[in-house]
Parts: structure tokens; C-alpha cells; sequence
């Protein structure tokens, strides 16, 4: 596998998406780990890697996520969350975090993840 990097392109796509948790304390603790630095299973984040997802960062407040994924420019949303849906474990994966998540466990991560429509972006003067 090649490893790429965002540092590798000069542009890219950024996609920001929600997801919104079981509003309980304990779980969102237990939701922190399992995404926690080094955590997180080696066949998910290949699997992204493998579609052109150069970079993802989640931010929690509450119990709602915001999701920042950049890839590459040649990602087509539709067909390459369709493709990372059949990787190896992927569905595993999904559905042992929907105990988390307010979804269904046989959701795919396009289908509880929502894209979220930018509204803003700072004008250079």
C-alpha cells in the first residue's frame, strides 16, 4: 500500500459531515477511546487510505460529532464511500460503533454520516 499524505497534493477535497451520539456520558467516554491515538483498527484506516481519504479529524462537543475528511481531487463521494463500505471489516466496524451512534447498526458510515452544506468561507481582501 502507498502510503499518501495531505502534504502530497497541492489541492484537495474537503468534505465536513455530522453524526450525532447517544446523548450518555459513559458512552461517549467509551466512543473517545476506540478513537483514541492508535485505537482505531488498521484494516478501517487502510481501507480509507485505499479510497483517496488523505486526512480526517472528528471534534465532539456533547454528544454531537463534526467530522472534517479531506481526499484526494479525484474522490467521487458517492462511488468511493460505496467502495470503502466493502473493505475488509468495514462493516464490522460499523456496526460495533453504532452502539454509540444514534443509527442503525446496519447503517454504512455514508448513510449515518451527513454532509454538512457550507455556508461560509472567509473572503481574502
Amino acid at each position: 500500500m502507498t502510503v499518501i499524505s495531505k502534504r502530497d497534493y497541492t489541492c484537495y477535497k474537503r468534505y465536513c459531515k455530522t453524526l450525532n451520539l447517544e446523548d450518555d456520558p459513559q458512552l461517549i467516554k467509551e466512543y473517545k477511546k476506540v478513537h483514541a491515538q492508535g485505537n482505531s483498527w488498521p484494516e478501517i484506516t487502510r481501507g480509507m487510505i485505499e479510497v483517496g481519504i488523505i486526512d480526517m479529524e472528528i471534534y465532539i462537543l456533547g454528544n454531537h460529532l463534526f467530522m472534517i475528511m479531506d481526499t484526494i481531487p479525484e474522490f467521487d463521494h458517492d462511488r468511493d464511500m460505496k467502495e470503502l463500505a466493502g473493505k475488509p471489516r468495514q462493516s464490522e466496524w460499523e456496526a460495533f460503533v453504532s452502539r454509540f451512534q444514534k443509527t442503525s447498526s446496519e447503517a454504512r458510515a455514508d448513510e449515518k454520516w451527513q454532509l454538512m452544506e457550507r455556508i461560509y468561507k472567509l473572503d481574502r481582501l
